[in-house]
């Protein structure tokens, strides 16, 4: 019998190597309360994907992502205004952002930056938060998650003008490969969601071959962007399990050596070690 598409797909043979879902978003994958995260965090750690970061792209969302990274010590949080959503944006917004921002379990800025794909949002507004976006990253410290659609010169540009922060992560990579090598150049670090294990993405697949391995994450998207051959089905966290195995073939690489840098660079850019289950009192069940 052939799975009907609203399925999600099966669970993957576990990796050898934990690793972290570097973006998703668990609001999104039908998880509204700490049962709900701890079940979905529960099927992506059956498989070796043993944290995740949920990132928030409105401002109930990044309530909702701060929370709930309280409810269960393998979930981080991400705050920002999606671009999209930032036609208005005013003290209002960015109070509630540099508050939530400043959490101990809420590890970056995200994801802020500029869509051109969609037109929700003025291309002058968006710049403009983005570039608010870009100063509170480096007034707290933390990394700056990037969503660039159809938009690579003018974030680079604008990086270039505002100064970037120490880290910069560019969530759901999708430049080539002259673009990855000056993201690379410029010690970015590129984070690679399901769009890599598609067939039909040569380019963005030689951009991902490229990449120093202290440079590259893993991510889902999740519910979006779910990896081949379960394009159009609802994705999880434990989809990024299908996405570094097929990115490990890309890279000609081993598939364990992989998952052990992605792991190590997550832990790094967003400090993962320094924020502990005690900060919570333990895990959530």
């Amino acid at each position: 019998m052939t799975p009907r598409k609203g399925e999600r797909p099966p669970l993957p043979e576990p990796l050898e190597v934990s690793i972290v879902d570097a973006h998703t978003h668990l609001d999104a994958c039908g998880a509204k309360d700490s049962a709900g995260v701890s079940t979905v965090v529960d099927r992506a750690e059956s498989v070796g994907v043993t944290r995740v970061i949920t990132v928030a792209d409105d401002l109930d969302s990044a309530r909702w992502a701060a929370e709930a990274s309280t409810w269960d010590d393998r979930v981080f949080a991400a705050v920002a205004l999606h671009p999209t959503r930032t036609s208005t944006f005013g003290d209002t917004e960015k109070a509630v952002l540099e508050e939530l921002a400043a959490g101990e379990r809420v590890v970056a800025v995200g994801e802020t930056g500029l869509d051109y794909y969609w037109d929700y949002s003025p291309p002058d507004a968006q710049q403009e938060a983005f570039r608010w976006h870009i100063d509170l990253a480096k007034r707290i410290g933390k990394p700056l998650m990037i969503h660039d659609r159809d938009a690579h010169e003018d974030i680079a540009r604008i990086l270039d003008e505002e100064g970037a922060p120490e880290t910069v992560v560019f969530h759901c990579f999708s430049g080539d490969a002259e673009f990855a090598r000056r993201c690379v150049d410029a010690g970015y670090v590129l984070s690679f969601a399901g769009t890599v294990t598609f067939r039909n993405a040569t380019t963005l697949r030689e951009a991902a071959s490229l990449v120093p391995s202290y440079q590259i994450l893993v991510e889902t998207d999740a519910p979006f962007l779910t990896p081949h051959p379960y394009r159009g089905r609802p994705n999880e966290p434990y989809c990024a399990a299908y996405t570094l195995r097929d990115l490990a073939q890309v890279r000609g690489e081993n598939e364990v050596e992989l998952a052990a840098a992605v792991q190590a660079n997550a832990d790094r850019v967003f400090r993962l070690k320094t924020v502990t289950s005690s900060d919570i009192g333990g895990r959530a069940r």
